[in-house]
């Protein structure tokens, strides 16, 4: 009887046709009927309710797990945690990862998830190495997933490292390895070894396109990025909206006003690909930079979703390099905008004092700070980071506490010196 409920939930659970909730209610049903849910019924649960982020019902089914004496079952507790993941629950996840007495690969590869999905970087390099000393071996799945935490934190030692281990170990680098380690040489700017890796890919999908793609426009090669986009529609790939992003992002830093529109329109009405918040928000970077700031004011009016802080602090940053004479027309509407979705961003009001210090409207500009400090608002220290033996050092301003790696600080003062070394003979 079980089995035949079980059957069902999976397939729900696991359609392309957005059915998780129906599996959600057929367990209900299965409840209501009498009959037992078993190991094999769990699993699928948590796989919908991830898919749906239905966090209420899953806890209830965690409960229920608890009851039937099932939370010791290693495939249940692997999607337990891809479950409290998928629901920014990475504390919950990881404490049914931690309460583990058995562990396969893929409960690694889920707490792995689980941390990049809730921007855990370092945590979860912290947990692979805790992995190696366990002494279970990584797959193909451990190393994407690493890879895409060595993108988002730019550290490339890392990353080259798990490069060197799939080489070592003779793995495969199937299409989703190597989009992997295109995206994340792209994203720490070693587009040399990102495109090098992209020509060696025997299989590419629209990912692999778009990441070599974005890698290369984020990075001011813009021209190449539109070629590499042009040879994607050669081989007849469709663009996805990561695709566009990174086109949209290209002509964004090429100046090319004309094309990105062009694109723009395209997207949608000739890929069909609703424009997201990012695109909207290269669209008014490639206004801001080419200073066309009335068109991109009236682009933001004009979107069909309400534009966030990002955007408009985007056009302000655009007017303030474009327009700093005029700072009481429309970079005053845009700053009014950016304060009433922010007003207690400490940034945007330091933003706008300078800027007004700049101009010369010196009560404006101290009426914010004073602002500041009657609402115990402190301007956030300025941040800067430097990756030495594949760890990240990061660093403060105003923050002078001795870090126990003093050769970080006489390397940047060799680098300093050397600076004005060569300014001095330029000079």
């Amino acid at each position: 009887m079980p089995r035949y409920w079980n059957n069902l939930i999976r397939a729900y659970a696991t359609s392309k046709e957005n059915s998780q909730r129906k599996a959600l209610r057929v367990f209900f049903e299965m409840r209501s009927s009498g009959a037992q849910p078993n190991e094999h019924t769990f699993p699928f649960l948590f796989k919908a309710c991830a898919s749906v982020e239905a966090l209420h019902d899953g806890r209830q089914i965690h409960a229920d797990v608890l009851k039937r004496g099932l939370d010791a079952n290693v495939y249940v507790q692997n999607t337990l945690i891809h479950f409290y993941g998928s629901c920014k629950k990475i504390v919950d996840a990881y404490k049914v990862f931690d309460e583990m007495s058995y562990r396969s690969v893929v409960s690694w590869n889920s707490i792995f998830s689980a941390c990049i999905d809730n921007s855990w970087f370092g945590e979860s390099i912290d947990i692979f190495l805790r992995m190696r000393k366990s002494g279970y071996q990584p797959d193909e799945t451990t190393m994407v997933i690493l890879l895409s935490a060595c993108a988002e934190i730019g550290n490339l030692s890392l990353g080259k490292w798990i490069h060197s281990q799939v080489i070592v170990r003779a793995m495969v680098v199937n299409c989703q390895l190597g989009t992997s380690l295109v995206d994340m040489y792209g994203k720490c700017g070693i587009l040399d070894y990102a495109r090098l890796v992209f020509d060696r890919m025997s299989d590419r999908n629209v990912w692999t396109w778009s990441a070599m793609i974005l890698g290369l426009a984020q990075h001011g090669f813009a021209i190449q990025a539109l070629e590499i986009f042009k040879s994607m529609k050669s081989c007849l790939i469709d663009p996805n909206y990561v695709t566009f992003l990174g086109v949209l992002c290209a002509c964004s830093h090429a100046g090319l006003v004309d094309d990105g529109r062009r694109f723009f329109h395209d997207m949608e009405c000739v890929h069909g690909i609703k424009p997201m918040m990012v695109h909207y928000g290269a669209i008014v970077d490639m206004f801001g930079r080419a200073g066309h700031l009335k068109e991109a004011y009236n682009f933001i009016l004009s979107m069909p979703i309400k534009a966030d802080a990002i955007i408009w602090r985007t056009l302000l940053s655009a007017c303030s390099i474009h327009d700093v004479n005029d700072y009481t027309g429309l970079a005053e509407k845009v700053r009014r905008k950016l304060l009433e979705l922010e007003p207690r961003r400490s940034g945007n009001l330091v933003m706008v004092a300078n800027k007004y210090a700049e101009v010369g409207m010196w009560e404006k500009a101290e009426g914010l700070r004073r602002s500041m400090r009657d609402r115990g608002l402190k301007k956030m220290a300025g941040e800067s980071c430097i990756e030495i033996g594949g760890s990240i050092f990061k660093f403060f301003s105003g923050n002078d506490f001795q870090i126990p790696n003093e050769e970080i600080f006489r390397l940047t003062d060799r680098l300093n010196l050397h600076t004005r070394m060569v300014l001095n003979c330029q000079k």
